[in-house]
């Protein structure tokens, strides 16, 4: 029951307090943490942290009771993680470059039933490759179509809808609605071949992350190569702008000079 807690502990307390293996950054309104069991090879929680009575561990505890609650309150939390969302998305991609040399995309979204206490908005790499992966709930909670993962965006669309599909969709949100998902037949999120079971979905995931990898790497390889040329051609134009100006110049001093005073001689 503590593991599924864990996260409101961690919102209620001061940032400075949780130790570098657990808190990734933070800011006035979220943490963000390394996910202790990662289903890619990137994966953070951002969660919104506990202050005061508007934002208590209440109405924080899932998706499902914050939409309950004050809308346009739920809209200020959900856009403020979006927000923090895009700057670990870019650390991500930064990482993504040095380690690997090129980048691919990166997920954000919520789980519609989640498993842990406390709103948590999930921030992974386009790969589900990770030995965590282990079950068939694992993957159709992460698989990006499959309606379980609920991608950000579409959440805030969501505050902009007409009222009464909001109102709607919010006595709809049950986990009874999403976790019927979670027992869907396995497919890869990238071609959609249909899985027998977890062993063979997980090679298949590697061999498409493989294949991923060494288009990126030859890619980002191309990349380099002409950015060099182009550099390189700059360079030549400069020198031979250089050597033009220098020609142009020693004309110039070679003519001779015409007087424009009137010689009356």
């Amino acid at each position: 029951m503590a593991n599924l807690t864990i996260l409101r502990t961690y919102a209620k307390q001061s940032p400075e307090s949780l130790p570098s293996s657990i808190l990734f950054k933070h800011s006035s309104k979220n943490l963000t943490i390394f996910d202790a069991y990662p289903k890619s090879i990137f994966h953070f929680l951002i969660l919104p942290r506990i202050q005061g009575p508007e934002l208590n561990a209440s109405n924080l505890s899932s998706l499902r009771t914050l939409l309950q609650g004050d809308k346009e309150q739920a809209k200020e939390v959900v856009t403020a993680l979006w927000e923090d969302a895009q700057a670990v998305k870019k650390e991500i991609q930064d990482e993504m470059e040095e380690r690997y040399g090129f980048k691919w995309d990166i997920w954000t979204g919520f789980h519609g039933a989640p498993s842990m206490d406390h709103l948590h908005l999930h921030v992974l790499s386009a790969d589900l490759c990770s030995d965590k992966m282990k079950t068939k709930r694992h993957y159709n909670s992460f698989h990006p179509k499959l309606g379980f993962f609920l991608h950000i965006e579409d959440v805030l669309s969501w505050f902009d809808a007409e009222p009464t599909f909001f109102s709607n969709l919010v006595k709809e949100f049950k986990p009874s609605k999403y976790e019927p998902m979670l027992k869907e037949g396995l497919a890869c999120f990238h071609c959609n071949a249909e899985m027998k079971n977890m062993p063979t979905l997980k090679v298949h995931l590697q061999e498409e992350w493989d294949k991923l990898e060494r288009r990126g790497r030859q890619s980002a390889q191309r990349k380099r190569k002409v950015e060099a040329n182009l550099e390189q051609h700059s360079q030549e134009d400069n020198e031979d702008s250089h050597r033009s100006s220098k020609r142009a110049k020693s004309a110039v001093d070679e003519e001779p000079t015409v007087s424009l005073v009137h010689n009356k001689e």
